[in-house]
Formats: structure tokens, sequence, C-alpha cells
């Protein structure tokens, strides 16, 4: 599905040469206190691109970048762009053998890194047999880069919505991660939708602290705001103080978290005290969204917001803003669009969210259809449709469970014990039983590591049984030190139920 023809940017080089024209001496990228602005953006973007094309890159090329959060990865982007190319962000939480099998699969012609990772990237690069480029020590990137207009305009004319720029690896919580390919337009369509929902204007601040390796701390709201002539502060990696301190001097109006940075947050002993009031929305990448959390940051005095979407889908799909945050919460909102834009959302004969819309991968690398024969992905997440039209999820297809004849969604349990105190994090699910055909096992990580066993399954079941009927109660307790998890912090239930119906456990009750 390709971009609206009447969108105001053709491609994403033409994104920046107008934004370069429009927004010349505005702050595009604050990192570490140092400004570029939307000129010097648009001009490092050309030198980079003049380094990749001496480097041999051209149309449909793979090029690869491992680091920290940096301006110049943004830059990367755009130059990727300006050839033609594909950018492939590696995550730095991954072990070296997952790195190679990532450059194994999609086989760039250079690996690029920060200063910060130089060592990992030129091992992974010299094992591959690639070229190693420490990005931010090339010559030429200062803020004082020099650009030919004509270059970029050229640029400009060569590259397309149709051309693939970004690919990016699922985290693999049931098998091999597998690279979602999105075109220049998806990407277009993504920050076009993604501005619409949250109302992002030129004036506004964001805050950008959850990794650019993932689509949701570049596509969320960091590209968006790129798009709109906003500006953004990066920050090399989440630090629940160094955001909080942010937020206090600079004042952002916008940030995105995940459950768990949150969880950091309100854990941080600023966190009563720290002034908030700048914020006018806090946006939630989760597909389940715990209410507690809500209500922690509505007692603050700001929205907690959802996106629900995927590697696949953008990840701007479903959205649930602030006028409904409170009265909706724990649902994701409603399908997201903007001027010619638009998701469109059903759900299958089971219940499974099928998403289709102007911002999804067509095809995984390198040409493996992501979508079904009517243009829809299939998410994988169960829903509900409300009568207002709103969705909810419910859980996953592979994760709900059935005892007794009964459905269970695992989500519904999750959400209660991780409200509770002596919770840290949880993760429910079902284990093959001959008389119920599953039962449902509760895992949980408590707050306090030395806490009794036996004492604290007799705690949390009496705190579940008023709230949820009896075939969803857990029938067994296991308390962990950690959860198993992918890079990205999604609980791998493949393991714990490979560990729950093997020899070896952790403290069953």
């Amino acid at each position: 599905m390709q971009l609206a023809p009447h969108s105001p940017f053709a491609s994403l080089p033409d994104l920046l040469q107008q934004q370069a024209a429009a927004c010349t001496n505005a702050v595009a990228l604050r990192c570490d206190g140092i400004d570029l602005t939307y000129n010097q953006l648009a001009r490092q973007a050309q030198r980079l691109a003049q380094h990749l094309r001496a480097s041999g890159v051209g149309a449909g090329d793979r090029v690869a970048y491992l680091g920290f959060n940096h301006p110049l990865q943004i830059v990367l982007l755009f130059a990727a762009a300006q050839v033609r190319a594909i950018l492939v962000p590696l995550n730095f939480r991954l072990a070296p053998p997952e790195w190679h099998g990532v450059v194994a699969d999609c086989t760039p012609k250079l690996v690029y890194s920060d200063a910060h990772w130089a060592a990992q990237a030129g091992a992974l690069a010299t094992r591959a047999g690639l070229a190693h480029t420490v990005v931010d020590q090339l010559p030429g990137l200062g803020h004082a880069a020099a650009g030919d207009p004509a270059v970029l305009a050229a640029a400009v004319g060569e590259a397309c919505a149709g051309d693939p720029v970004l690919l990016v690896y699922t985290s693999g919580t049931t098998g091999q991660p597998k690279g979602a390919l999105h075109t220049q337009g998806n990407l277009l369509a993504n920050m076009a939708l993604a501005s619409a929902q949250m109302a992002l204007t030129c004036f506004d601040t964001v805050v950008t602290a959850l990794p650019l390796f993932h689509v949701g701390g570049l596509c969320i709201q960091t590209l968006p705001a790129l798009y709109v002539g906003a500006r953004v502060i990066l920050h090399a990696r989440f630090d629940a103080g160094a955001l909080l301190a942010c937020i206090v001097q600079e004042r952002p109006t916008l940030t995105l978290l995940v459950p768990a940075t949150m969880r950091a947050l309100l854990d941080h002993p600023d966190w009563p005290h720290a002034d908030l009031r700048s914020l006018r929305a806090v946006w939630a990448g989760s597909s389940i969204l715990p209410g507690h959390l809500v209500d922690a940051f509505a007692q603050r005095g700001v929205a907690l917001c959802n996106v629900y979407g995927s590697t696949e889908t953008g990840p701007f799909s479903i959205a649930l803003g602030p006028a409904h945050a409170a009265s909706h919460r724990g649902s994701c909102g409603w399908p997201a669009s903007a001027p010619g834009l638009r998701v469109e959302v059903r759900l299958s004969p089971m219940g499974e969210l099928c998403i289709r819309a102007p911002n999804v991968a067509q095809r995984y690398w390198p040409d493996h259809r992501a979508v079904d024969t009517d243009g829809y992905f299939h998410t994988g997440d169960l829903a509900q449709c409300a009568a207002d039209g709103s969705y909810t999820v419910v859980g996953r297809v592979k994760d709900m469970l059935i005892s007794g004849g009964e459905n269970i969604y695992p989500a519904e349990i999750e959400d209660l014990l991780s409200a509770h105190p002596l919770v840290a994090d949880c993760a429910v699910v079902g284990i093959p039983d001959a008389q119920w055909g599953e039962v449902v096992v509760a895992c949980v990580v408590p707050q306090n590591s030395a806490a009794d066993t036996a004492a604290l399954a007799t705690e949390l079941a009496a705190y579940l049984a008023p709230q949820i009927a009896r075939y969803k109660q857990p029938r067994r307790w296991v308390v962990l030190a950690a959860l198993p998890k992918t890079a990205l912090g999604k609980v791998r239930k493949d393991q714990l139920i490979s560990s729950l119906v093997g020899p070896k456990n952790a403290n069953p009750v």
C-alpha cells in the first residue's frame, strides 16, 4: 500500500530538504547539550550519503549500525534514503552470536557504530569480512559541514516512497527473529499518522530515551517530531534520574515509555517532587498497559496514553489519546487516522487483530510475505472491540489457554498481579493437564528476594480470589529470581513453559 499521493513529502530526502528550507535554524536534535539544526541535519545526511556512495553502497544495499542512541544514527537513516540503501539497526542488547545471525541473514555491505561500541562492531565486521566505520569519527560531519544544494536536490529526485529503507528484526519470542522491511513510504505514512494522533507541531519538544534500534523508539515519536519540525532531545539510553532531570530542566511536552521504564521512574526518589507540568502527555508503546501505571501518572496530573502496534505495523496502528486515557483505562483506543490515511482493523473469527495500513511492512527479508492476500498483517494478538469502536487486547493467540473448556487470557491475570505491591514482575502460562487440558501457572518475581515462597503464594491467591472467576485462578505458583526475556524485554513464555513441564522447576508451590 503506497503513501497517499497528496502527502507533503514524496520521500525521506524530500522531507529533509523541505524541513531544512522551512526550519533552517530550528533545532532538530539535541544530545548531550549539543544542538543540530534542521539545516545541519540535512547537510550531514548529504555528507554521509557521499561516504556511502564512495564505499560502494547503492540501491537495495544494506548498512548496519550498532550503538547507543546518537544523532548520527538519524543522519545515517536519511543518508541511506538518499542513496536508496537500507539501514539495519542492530540491537545492542543482543549477544554477539545473535548479531552474527542478523548480519548473516541480511548481508550488509558496511557496519557503522558509535565510539562506545566500536570494539564489538569491529569484531563483528571482521568476522563477516566487512568494513567498519565509527560514524562519529568520520571527517566532515561537524556542525559546519558544508553541502551542495544541487547534490541534495538530485538525491531527492532519485529516492521514492517505494524504496525499502529500514530493516528491523523482530524480537523472536517464539522463534527466530525475522526482518520486517519498511519502505520510505511506510515510514512517511507512520509519521503522518503518529503526528496527527499526538497533535504534534513544530512547537513541541520530544524526549527520546527508548532505543532507536526498535521501531518504538525511532518511529512513534522521534521521526514524527522531525516530520513536523519539532525538537527531539536524544538520550543515549534510558536512565530514570536523567529523564526526570531532563523533564524538569528542558520542559519537554511529550515522551515515550514502556511499562518497565515507567516502573523505574515511579521507583526513583525524584519522582514524587519532579515538576512534570510541561508534559501534556506521556505515551506508552504497549499492547496492554497495566491500570496501576495509568493511575500513578494520573495522580501526577499526566495523561498516560497508549500506542498499539508491532515491528511490522509501523508501529502506529491503534491509539488511545489524552481525552480517553482515564475513561478507557486498559484499552488500546481506536485505529489511527490522518488526512488521506487510515488504519483498517478487523478481527479474525477467533478474535485475532489484523491490520491493513500504509505504514505496514509488506514483506520480511529477503522476500517473504508479511501480510495475507487481502493485505492484512496478522498480529497474533487477541482483542475485543467495544460498542464505541475502541479495541482492547486481551492476550496472545499462542498465550490463550483452555482449561476445562473455558478460554483464559493470561494478560488479565498478569494485570492484576502486577499491581500487587509484593510483585516485581510476573507472567502467567498454561501447562498441559490430564484432567483440565491446561492449568494456569503464575510465575512471580517478588519485590523482596528473601520472601517466603509459600506465604507469598497464599497472599497472592487470596488477593486474586475475589477479582477473577474460579476457573481462572492459578493452580500453581512458581517464584523466580527473574523471568526469561528477549532483548526488548518481552517474556519468553516458551522458555517458561519448557522449564515448567521439564524436570527442573524453581520453588514450585
